[in-house]
């Protein structure tokens, strides 16, 4: 059965249509690439205005590659704003995926004109404002998925450089997750400089 992608826009933008009936300004805040072997993290901070209301914003993963590239400009051209921030393998490695990720975020948000911050998930972010957590955000949030686009489709851009300067480990194919391919690949050649050291002990020795 073919999407209703209206009714979706309209599902996907209630809470958005909600606050903003109140006159509150917010951010949306996702990130991609938390659980792959290697490459950074990429969390956006977004805030969309009430209109236009994007057609076909969504949760990322539920989009192909093409519309998420055509999204993301929309939603670049679109949004009062817009930002991603990174945090790289070192830095994972070093505090851990979520406190990496939790750092990613605050940054994107860093210059943000709100106090009111709506994050996929995670509760508490170094930001100047409140933060609500909610869960399963980028399919129930507008902002949120906005968010989760620009983070994915920023990721996996650099998965790509990547893969041009590393290519047998195939990232373009799966952008660094632990596929069967890419653990084959590891196996075989070893660790790169852009594999997270603590995801891939049960596979090879990093060191």
């Amino acid at each position: 059965m073919k999407k209703d992608w209206q009714a979706r826009l309209e599902a996907i933008s209630e809470m958005d249509r909600g606050l903003w009936a109140e006159g509150v300004t917010f951010a949306g805040i996702d990130e991609a690439g938390r659980g792959p072997l290697c490459g950074p993290v990429a969390a956006a901070c977004v805030i969309m205005p009430p209109e236009p209301l994007l057609l076909y914003v969504d949760d990322s993963k539920q989009l192909t590659e093409k519309r998420r590239e055509v999204l993301y400009e929309k939603i670049m051209e679109t949004a009062v704003y817009a930002r991603v921030a990174l945090a790289e393998p070192e830095e994972i490695d070093r505090i851990n995926i979520l406190e990496a990720t939790k750092r990613a975020m605050a940054e994107a948000a860093r210059e943000a004109p709100c106090k009111l911050f709506l994050v996929d998930a995670v509760k508490s972010l170094d930001v100047d404002g409140e933060v609500r957590g909610i869960v399963h955000g980028d399919a129930l949030c507008y902002s949120i998925a906005a968010a989760s686009i620009l983070a994915k489709v920023t990721r996996d851009r650099l998965m790509l450089k990547y893969d041009q300067q590393y290519p047998q480990y195939g990232f373009a194919r799966h952008k660094g997750y632990g596929t069967a391919q890419h653990i084959a690949a590891l196996r075989a050649y070893g660790p790169c400089p852009i594999h997270r050291k603590s995801f891939i002990g049960h596979f090879v020795d990093s060191e």
